[in-house]
């Protein structure tokens, strides 16, 4: 009650803050009235003008183990009412999330108004300080950062990826204009990233930044620190109450902007998108059929569209500074639609729809460019899309069971296509005891944006036999998807992420009502691994264990607190980093190799299934009956399993299971494979060692493969795969004793 009551007052402060002109700027310290807000602490601070709030978690916990202090509530003001939250974390990041060794941070209230409030924060990362200030001025749209890190150890900190991160809550992202999901900033390009959606719109201004890391998400600095060396990093976080990037474009300042503007002949909302060198720019939105639109001098290309209405023709603009260029559109076509009603050989099944090539909206809430079929009518799905020709992409099983079906349709304003769709079944694992989950797939909850329901949509489209749903520090999901998959008569393995700023844990299975009582910014490995078994976890599994918060990493790097603990029953093969499957290999072979019974486990680290696909890494797990969250990691702790990107693998002994081979006498191991791409190479591993390779000429979609001499000692062999499309599976060991 008392929480309660000091969020209300909180809540009427903050509204008072942002209603009354006198009011200015001011700085509240108790839970955030920020809706949706992660700072709920009694010691938390909401910094609040008439444009928009800001909250840092002095005493609440912050995201993915980052020291208190950060800006972790973002939200828009408007006629005197806070909005929603839109920001999980928008704050400096040392280098690149890696481990933040840290042992202290000191907040202080610098400026209280009324016409400027400014907070600084200070921690520690090792031996640098990192010092940062956050202003917000009276009438203004955006919070003022202000850096500096100083190293007071006696070393060098090369090779460094340091600034500011926005890690949006919900909505889209428009990253830095041109640019790769990490590398260099395109040279003339600026540094930005804006999430945003219809209501919103939150962007990062990073001009120190020369890399881009996480689609844009993370701006950074690639620098050296020397001893005793201070650098300095300064930047804004702008917040607008709609999708409108007109006033981010216009916050660059340059000194030689012109004007772009016109008319649409359209209804409100309207979009009216700026290409620069071939790739999207920025885009304004038209209001009573009018845009305007600052930019920088140079030539564009410029094109109008709507929400299920078609593009305009594409026209090149030159803008002069100082000058008015103006160019005006006529009427977009309206939507057309296509029901589906997908099929295979047992009736109607869960379905992704994908538009390969077609409309497919630079801006986000203009429309989807993925589509699934419903949860209580399978395998049907009605489309609104834009009119025009589409090549669509239909898909079960996610090329482990069914062949893909692409159509060519033509959607015409106004009218309804109805398209049936027989998938072809190529192979059935569960019929043969082998059943799939993803075993890292977040819905929506901090940066991730897939609602419970729809990614129970995907992971049935997927043609995953269990749902799985892990997000980070928090199971607050696990009930909505508990009553989906009982709808569905799925089984549902609840887990949740584990997220300090040094490694990542997921751990199941975990019942629904469960809440976590550790602090994962200071909590150490052993507290991780006593909290996921008190929540009643049988499977610890190490995520993404060789990035540079992974356990393995950090642990070899001595950055995780508690060092190394073996407790921990799997590690993962991570579809998001396909470059460490050989570090993970090694590491579990080494463990074999000393008969630990560490095994592999896979999952996609999936955070939007409109944008990638569930499953398309997944675990195998052998049962003798149906599957339950409790039977399926039981086996999967037991080794009974197999890791796959594509490949199917069919053991004539299952994988965790002890084999004797009588002495004197060879050992002969059999498989049979599948894939709908076809078997390129197979590979037999004993003891950590390639020790027979097949390579079949024809790359057959189904192989039987016989190994006949096994080598006569005790030891363990496990089998890689690789398809025609470079799609690999790795297998948990066999052991084989001699007597």
């Amino acid at each position: 009650m008392r929480a309660l009551a000091d969020a209300l007052v909180t809540a009427l402060l903050l509204t008072a803050a942002a209603a009354s002109p006198q009011a200015a700027v001011r700085v509240v310290t108790g839970p955030t009235a920020i809706e949706g807000g992660d700072a709920r602490a009694a010691g938390d601070l909401t910094i609040v003008n008439d444009r928009l709030a800001f909250a840092l978690a002095v005493e609440s916990p912050v995201p993915y183990g980052v020291p208190r202090g950060a800006l972790v509530d973002i939200a828009a003001v408007t006629d005197g009412k806070i909005g929603r939250d839109r920001a999980v974390i928008a704050d400096f990041i040392p280098n690149n999330w890696s481990a933040w060794p840290n042992t202290y941070q000191r907040i202080k209230v610098l400026e209280r108004g009324p016409r400027r409030a400014a907070v600084e924060a200070v921690r520690d990362w090792g031996d640098v300080t990192v010092r940062t200030r956050y202003t917000l001025r009276d009438g203004a749209d955006r919070v003022e950062i202000e850096t500096t890190m100083v190293n007071g150890g006696k070393a060098a900190l090369p090779d460094l990826l340091s600034g500011y991160v926005l890690w949006p809550r919900g909505g889209f992202l428009f990253g830095v204009p041109g640019a790769a999901e990490q590398g260099p900033v395109p040279a003339g390009t600026p540094a930005r990233t804006v999430a945003y959606d219809e209501d919103f719109a939150v962007a990062l201004h990073a001009p120190y930044a020369n890399r881009i890391e996480y689609g844009s998400k993370d701006l950074y600095l690639r620098h050296t620190l020397k001893p005793g060396e201070t650098r300095r990093f300064t930047g804004f976080v702008q917040v607008g109450a709609s999708g409108d990037l007109a006033p981010v474009i216009a916050a660059e300042g340059t000194r030689n902007a012109g004007t772009l503007a016109g008319r649409v002949d359209a209804a409100d909302g309207a979009v009216v998108i700026v290409e620069r060198n071939g790739e999207p720019y920025g885009w304004t939105l038209s209001r009573a059929g009018a845009f305007s639109l600052q930019l920088p001098a140079g030539e564009y290309t410029v094109y109008a569209t709507a929400k299920g209405h078609a593009d305009s023709d594409r026209a090149p603009v030159t803008v002069h500074a100082g000058a008015r260029a103006t160019h005006d559109f006529s009427a977009l076509p309206g939507p057309g639609r296509i029901a589906f009603h997908v099929t295979d050989d047992t009736g109607p099944v869960d379905a992704r729809i994908a538009v390969r090539q077609g409309r497919q909206p630079v801006v986000g809430f203009l429309g989807r460019k993925t589509f699934f079929t419903g949860l209580h009518a399978r395998g049907e799905a009605e489309l609104s899309l834009a009119p025009g020709d589409y090549t669509l992409r239909i898909t079960h099983g996610g090329g482990f069971t069914h062949a893909a079906r692409e159509l060519n349709v033509t959607v015409v304003p106004g009218a309804q296509l109805d398209q049936p769709v027989q998938l072809a079944r190529f192979a059935d694992p569960a019929a043969k005891g082998w059943y799939a989950a993803d075993l890292h797939h977040h819905a929506d909850q901090a940066e991730a944006v897939t609602p419970p329901a729809d990614l129970a949509r995907s992971q049935l489209a997927a043609g995953l036999d269990l749902l799985f749903v892990s997000d980070h520090d928090t199971m607050v999901n696990l009930p909505a998807v508990t009553a989906l998959g009982a709808k569905r008569g799925m089984p549902v393995l609840g887990s949740m992420e584990f997220s300090a700023s040094w490694a990542h844990f997921n751990a199941y299975p975990l019942v629904p009502d469960g809440e976590l009582k550790i602090d994962m910014g200071t909590a150490s490995v052993d507290a991780i691994f006593a909290e996921a078994r008190r929540l009643g976890a049988s499977v610890i599994q190490v995520n993404h264990p060789y990035i540079p918060y992974g356990y393995f990493a950090s642990a070899a790097a001595g950055t995780a607190p508690g060092g190394w603990n073996d407790g921990f029953d799997v590690a993962e093969i991570n579809g998001a980093t396909p470059g460490d499957d050989g570090k993970v290999l090694q590491k579990l072979w080494a463990d074999w190799n000393a008969g630990v019974p560490h095994y592999l486990a896979g999952g996609t680290d999936l955070h939007d299934v409109w944008a990638h696909e569930s499953g398309s890494t997944r675990t195998f797990v052998h049962l003798d009956g149906a599957p339950t969250a409790q039977s399926w990691a039981a086996a999967l702790k037991a080794g009974r399993a197999y890791v796959s990107g594509g490949p199917l693998v069919f053991p004539d002994a299952v994988f965790g299971s002890r084999l004797f081979a009588p002495a004197g006498k060879s050992l002969a191991l059999g498989y049979t494979l599948q894939s709908g791409s076809g078997i390129r190479k197979v590979e037999l591993v004993g003891d950590g060692v390639v020790v027979d390779s097949r390579a079949p000429a024809d790359a057959p979609r189904a192989l039987r493969v016989t190994f006949e001499r096994v080598a006569q000692k005790a030891g363990w062999y496990a089998l890689m795969v690789e398809d025609a499309a470079g799609r690999k599976a790795y297998t948990n060991p066999v052991w084989v004793d001699v007597r």
